[in-house]
């Protein structure tokens, strides 16, 4: 059963408090960002398979056509984010650092109409919502991007009585969330009756973390009078915004090891991601653009920008002033979990909420690894109650038994153990490996 007392803000055992600098960009309203000459839509864009190329090169394409499609039950369609012409289609560079399969659209920008699918009636039912919600290549936007109309869609014999939007945005600089829920609070309610609605769930909240009060304030005002809605308070601390963190902080369940959140009973969304649902089933409008926030030091101008996905991240750096000075980092997301570029031509996609640049003041020196001084910091650290250096322990010399009895596998990869660390190890870095490994041991048994 739900906590009740909503008084004292909610949180979770560990975690850390990193510099969260969202001051940079949380005042500043959602613009949309202009179209750029060209855009380039990978077709593996979500867990799980990737999509199989629709059209070919020299074809004119409409924003909004199904572009990648498959048959593949973990999948997600990929539609065109824009007007244009295919230029090519072949390996481009993704925001993940590999080449994979893209199509490059050339824009056509005096074009603005979207094609869309029909709305659904006020009272479509559960199996209306998710086929709906599959049909518009939602997936989750807060960077995992799971396939919705799975998450939402529980197997036969789990069922969910709560669903938790995630509100925390507890990656620092990052802020298109905050603002979505400032600007976009009806909607965003609207969402979580849709998704209330199709999972058959009793309960909703939205978790707020409390360097946002004013998005607590405003949606409080907005659900009072509805009596299976509820805005929560969580402390400002990251990572609050991890799934099983939350679901434990607010509803004091853990999901057990190797387990997903619909285990306990529970379902959690992203704001951007509930947003859409909303607009998919309202509006017919297929995933075809998100907020992303395009912020750091090394930004001249933060900004928070409803782009167009395939969008290349220097046309996003060019909206937001351009890079000020000399820059260290240029990362897809943000500094905690994000992905460093090498290159400024990668896409935006659909997991990606921020553009972060970093100053070589706003980050620091990276120094070589010194023997561990066993302070134990990791472990007071970590969200998940793992003991992050004897995983790296074993991980060097291949003891993978003992990796399997350390619960290496359950670790969210949120990087607290490696920010804490005083010998500058690479925790997360082994523990990844470790995972990987544990992986393919169980591929081959």
């Amino acid at each position: 059963m739900a906590v009740k007392n909503f008084d004292k803000p909610f949180t979770f055992k560990g975690g850390i408090h990193p510099p969260y600098r969202k001051e940079l960009a949380s005042g500043k309203s959602i613009e949309v960002c202009p179209l750029a000459n060209r855009v380039v839509i990978p077709l593996s864009q979500h867990v799980g398979a990737p999509a199989k190329v629709q059209v070919e090169k020299g074809q004119e394409v409409k924003a909004g056509q199904v572009i990648g499609q498959s048959d593949a039950f973990c999948f997600s369609p990929v539609h065109s984010s824009v007007n244009g012409t295919v230029k090519a289609v072949g390996p481009k560079l993704h925001t993940c650092g590999l080449q994979v399969e893209a199509i490059v659209i050339d824009v056509n920008k005096e074009d603005s109409s979207v094609q869309k699918l029909e709305p659904l009636s006020d009272d479509a039912k559960p199996e209306q919502i998710i086929a709906r919600v599959k049909e518009a290549g939602l997936v989750g936007l807060g960077g995992a991007a799971f396939p919705t109309h799975i998450k939402i869609n529980p197997p036969e014999g789990k069922s969910i009585e709560t669903v938790l939007i995630n509100g925390c945005e507890c990656e620092p600089y990052i802020t298109c969330d905050h603002r979505q829920m400032l600007e976009q609070g009806d909607e965003l309610i609207e969402g979580l009756k849709l998704i209330i609605r199709a999972v058959g769930a009793k309960e909703g909240f939205i978790a707020i973390e409390t360097n946002k009060m004013n998005a607590i304030e405003l949606l409080r005002e907005k659900t009072a009078s509805m009596e299976n809605i509820h805005v929560v308070a969580v402390k400002t601390k990251y990572p609050q915004g991890a799934e099983k963190q939350l679901i434990d902080a607010i509803l004091r369940k853990r999901v057990p090891s190797g387990g997903l959140p619909v285990d306990v009973g529970c379902l959690v969304q992203n704001v951007g991601t509930t947003i859409a649902v909303r607009k998919a089933v309202k509006k017919g409008q297929p995933l075809i653009e998100r907020v992303i926030t395009v912020s750091g030091e090394g930004i001249k101008n933060p900004k928070n920008l409803l782009t167009r996905l395939g969008t290349p991240i220097s046309h996003l750096i060019e909206v937001a002033g351009g890079i000020d000075g000399e820059h260290n980092k240029i990362i897809a997301g943000g500094p905690m979990t994000g992905i460093v570029q090498t290159s400024l031509d990668a896409p935006a996609i659909k997991g990606t909420s921020a553009i972060t640049v970093l100053k070589y003041d706003s980050t620091k020196k990276v120094a070589a690894p010194e023997p561990c001084i066993k302070c134990a910091r990791c472990v007071d650290a970590c969200p998940v109650g793992l003991l992050p250096l004897r995983i790296k322990a074993y991980a060097e010399k291949g003891l993978f038994d003992e990796l399997e009895q350390l619960y290496a596998s359950d670790c969210i990869e949120c990087g607290c153990c490696t920010y804490v660390c005083p010998a500058k190890l690479p925790l997360v870095h082994w523990i990844r490996y470790s995972k990987q490994k544990l992986r393919e041991r169980g591929d081959g048994k």
